[in-house]
Parts: C-alpha cells; structure tokens; sequence
C-alpha cells in the first residue's frame, strides 16, 4: 500500500468527533504485530498507543495525532469523504487535519529498519472536541507505568505558503475572561438615579482593547487582550441596563500569566462593582531551539525539501501543549494550513508524499 492509498484509507472513515469509525481497527491491522498496541480509551474516546523497541537504548521518539474530524458542513464540491485525486490535490474533510500528517507518520513508522531506541504512535479520537479524555489521559497513563517519551513530533498542519517553510516549537496559552459589572438599572430621562454600566465602561474600552502585556520575544507574539463579546440593556430605548457582560481572551506567552491580567483589570475597573472570572484554556510551553528534535526535524526538511525552514508559535491551540506540560521536548510540523476546517479542504498529493519522506529521514538519522 503507498502512502497515497494509506491517505486515502484514512479520509473514507467517517470519523467526526470524537468518534473513529473504525480507523483504529485498520491501523492496527496496518502496523501489523512487530508493534504493540495499548488501549487507553476513556468514556466515549478512543486512544491508542502503538509502539516498537528497536533496542533497549532509552531514546523514545513519538508521533502524535487525532483521527476525528469536524463535521463536514454543506457546500462540498465533492463527496467530502470520496476522497480522490483530482489534478494532483485530494478535497476531503481532514485532508490538511490532519489525516495527511497522520498517513505521512504511519507510512514512516511502518517502513521504519532501524531506529536507535523505541518508536511510538500516540493516537486519539477526541482532538477537535472538548480534548478532555484525549492525549491527556494517554500521557498520564504513561507516566504511571513509566512509559512517557523524550521527544515528539504532533503533525498536525503547520506551513503557511509554502510546505517546509515553518515548524512550530511551542504554542502561546489561552485565557479567556469574563468580566460581570453590576449598575442600577433605571429610566433613560433620569440618568442621575441610575448607574449606567455602559457608561461606565466606555472610557476604559480604549485602555484595554488590544492592550500588549508582554513585548513577546524571539519565539512569541506579544500577549495582547481582545475583546469578544459585550452584552448589556433590555433592547429598548427608555431602560439603562442593570448589568453588564465583557468577555475577552489573551493568548499568552510565557512572560504572561493570569496574576499578570488579574491586576490590569484591577487598576482599569478600580472605581467600577466587577467581578472577574479567568479560565486557562491552555498553557504556554516551548521547546529550545537547540533541543534534538529541533535539529533533526530542520535537518530532514533541508534534506528532502532543499529549505531552510522557520521557527513559529502562532496558531491556536493543539495537542502538543500536553507534550510540553509533561516536559517532553516537542514540535509540530505539517503540510499548508490554508483550508482547515473549510468547506473543500484539499491538500496537494506531493506535499502528503513529501511529508513521509521527511519522516523517513528523520527516524533514520535521529
């Protein structure tokens, strides 16, 4: 079987989140039994870790990914789950994410002679979703049978113009806030009785929208507050609001930390009746530039690609947070980003061929 018509396997599970209809089954049958399987599913995801000893040595490189998709919407061109090639480029809900990464690393890892130390394959079912019972709970299954990997490569789409041109050594954390402001409610023509949330805020809204708490650095964006969501009043004309909701979100880096956002909004609301609630969604990590696998990573994409290719943190969030919570030095590097989650995603055959060549390399040389 070629990596294409491994690819093309994966796209025709119809496997929305967090479900995998089937497509653990086939891999498993795939790898076939030199690999190991562990199951690790927790209610209703599926997580499987596969694995290989080449030798005893304690080098352990892992490949991680999801199988679930988002659903497919309405729109497609094509079947979104035909998956055929058509002028070079396949069209199918999860051909960027990540299922072209996902063939790309299985191909790799099957066709794999030698590696110095243990192989593995970290798999689940529920990325796309809430995550709650995905890549986390196998990583702390892991640890509790002391199995957790030094290095890992989540291949999840990461190049922007070109393939080859960007791998990303880290991930800026989200905080998301909601900020509750209590008024006094009252008639419009008689402003003097009433507290006016509204009111009260915008002065302040130009203070904090788009604010910078860091300057970033040579790896991240600076963490800047942006503004999502503003409610208040009763939809008419005569009643000045009660209350009023703010919600707001900052991707931060690490010299950001929610301490950091508590105080700002302090000083900026000193004189206003606020309440404030943050949620860390996710949490910041990097990984050194001058760590193994950023080296060997870098060093297939010159080999195959002929490119030198750029350090990024941009982007939302991804199961590689979970690698650096667990302090395993990771990166991710996919094919072009440009049409994930879109109706008609596609992703050029060549960029799927050119992807396991990279790992090829990489498992051979690492």
């Amino acid at each position: 079987m070629s990596i294409i018509e491994l690819f093309q396997k994966l796209l025709r599970f119809k496997s929305v989140t967090p479900h995998d209809d089937g497509a653990f089954l086939f891999i498993e049958k795939y790898l076939g039994d030199e690999w190991t399987c562990i199951n690790i599913d927790r209610h209703d995801t599926k997580n499987r870790f596969y694995y290989k000893k080449f030798n005893d040595k304690k080098q352990h490189l892992c490949f991680d990914g999801h199988i679930d998709v988002v659903p497919a919407g309405e729109g497609w061109e094509v079947d979104p789950y035909e998956a055929n090639i058509k002028d070079g480029v396949i069209i199918a809900r999860g051909a960027q994410d990540m299922k072209s990464g996902v063939a790309a690393f299985l191909y790799a890892c099957k066709h794999a002679k030698v590696f110095d130390g243990t192989l593995s394959i970290l798999l689940t079912s529920d990325e796309e979703g809430n995550a709650s019972n995905g890549t986390i709970k196998a990583l702390e299954h892991l640890k509790q049978i002391d199995f957790v990997p030094n290095y890992a490569i989540v291949a999840e789409p990461t190049c922007e113009k070109i393939f080859g041109d960007a791998i990303k050594i880290g991930r800026r954390g989200s905080i998301n806030g909601y900020l509750h402001i209590q008024g006094k409610q009252g008639h419009a023509a008689y402003p003097e009785k009433t507290i006016n949330p509204i009111h009260q805020i915008s002065c302040i809204l130009k203070n904090i929208a788009g604010y910078k708490f860091d300057n970033g650095d040579e790896y991240f964006e600076a963490s800047q507050l942006i503004i999502t969501d503003i409610r208040a009043g009763m939809q008419v004309t005569n009643v000045t609001p009660d209350t009023l909701d703010l919600m707001f979100n900052v991707r931060n880096s690490t010299n950001t930390k929610q301490e950091d956002i508590k105080e700002f909004i302090k000083k900026q609301f000193k004189d206003i009746n606020y309440t404030l609630k943050l949620t860390q969604g996710s949490h910041p990590f990097i990984t050194s530039k001058n760590s193994k696998v950023v080296y060997a990573v870098q060093d297939s994409i010159l080999k195959v690609l002929n490119m030198k290719t750029k350090y990024s943190t941009a982007g939302g969030t991804s199961d590689a947070r979970h690698f650096g919570a667990f302090g395993i030095a990771s990166i991710e590097f996919g094919v072009r980003n440009d049409t994930i989650h879109s109706v008609n995603e596609k992703v050029e055959i060549i960029e799927v061929e050119q992807l396991s060549e990279v790992f090829m390399d990489l498992i051979k040389e690492f």
